[in-house]
């Protein structure tokens, strides 16, 4: 793959993990998934994003067929129950895994205070605090996004934000998720995005130190 194929890559991984993630995912978003607006990749890129493929692979061939309102009411379901509850047992907030701060404590202005540093404001629509998976992969497509334009200073923030922030927390999420929620979409989200940030760690590296 070229430079701008891995570009379009890159964003087309993090659309998908915030259209899996942000809410109970749309029956618009389903329609793709389960059809063939949304291509999976064929060639290996690290193991938890190879293991959440073929997870979503999987997932995606048993449901073929089903009418999609059947399969969009059983993920809000399934959402529901992991992330929203009562007593959920899935907090996807990085305040929650981190042990120097409370749960929507201190460190949420610090997750804040990236965002502004990068001249980035999450999007109202966004239902959770600013801490929320979701929210966190907006500002990583934000940065992505700029990359394109050959803006350097984006890669030093995605350096900061990677090292102080979603390196710290996702693979305590993912652990969380293996437990708690049975093979299929939401899993496979959580494994993509572990080798998502593992794949952005590397790569972010080879361009800072270059």
């Amino acid at each position: 793959m070229n430079e701008d194929e891995i570009h379009e890559a890159r964003v087309e991984v993090v659309d998908f993990l915030i259209e899996a993630f942000w809410d109970v995912p749309g029956e618009g978003f389903v329609e793709r998934l389960l059809g063939d607006g949304i291509v999976l990749p064929a060639d290996p890129v690290n193991d938890p994003m190879d293991e959440g493929f073929e997870m979503l692979r999987r997932w995606r061939d048993a449901h073929r067929g089903e009418p999609v309102e059947e399969v969009h009411e059983a993920l809000e379901r399934e959402y529901t129950s992991l992330f929203v509850g009562p007593r959920p047992p899935v907090l996807p907030h990085e305040t929650y895994y981190r042990d120097d701060t409370d749960f929507i404590g201190k460190g949420l202005a610090e997750v804040e205070a990236s965002y502004s540093a990068a001249g980035w404001s999450p999007p109202e629509e966004y239902p959770e605090e600013n801490d929320f998976v979701a929210v966190e992969l907006a500002f990583l497509r934000h940065l992505v996004g700029v990359q394109r334009d050959e803006r350097e200073e984006s890669f030093g923030y995605e350096r900061v934000f990677l090292d102080e922030h979603l390196t710290q927390w996702v693979d305590a999420f993912v652990a969380d998720l293996r437990e708690e929620a049975d093979p299929g979409l939401f899993l496979a989200a959580g494994l993509i995005l572990a080798g998502l940030v593992e794949f952005e760690d590397e790569l972010v590296a080879q361009v800072v130190a270059g």
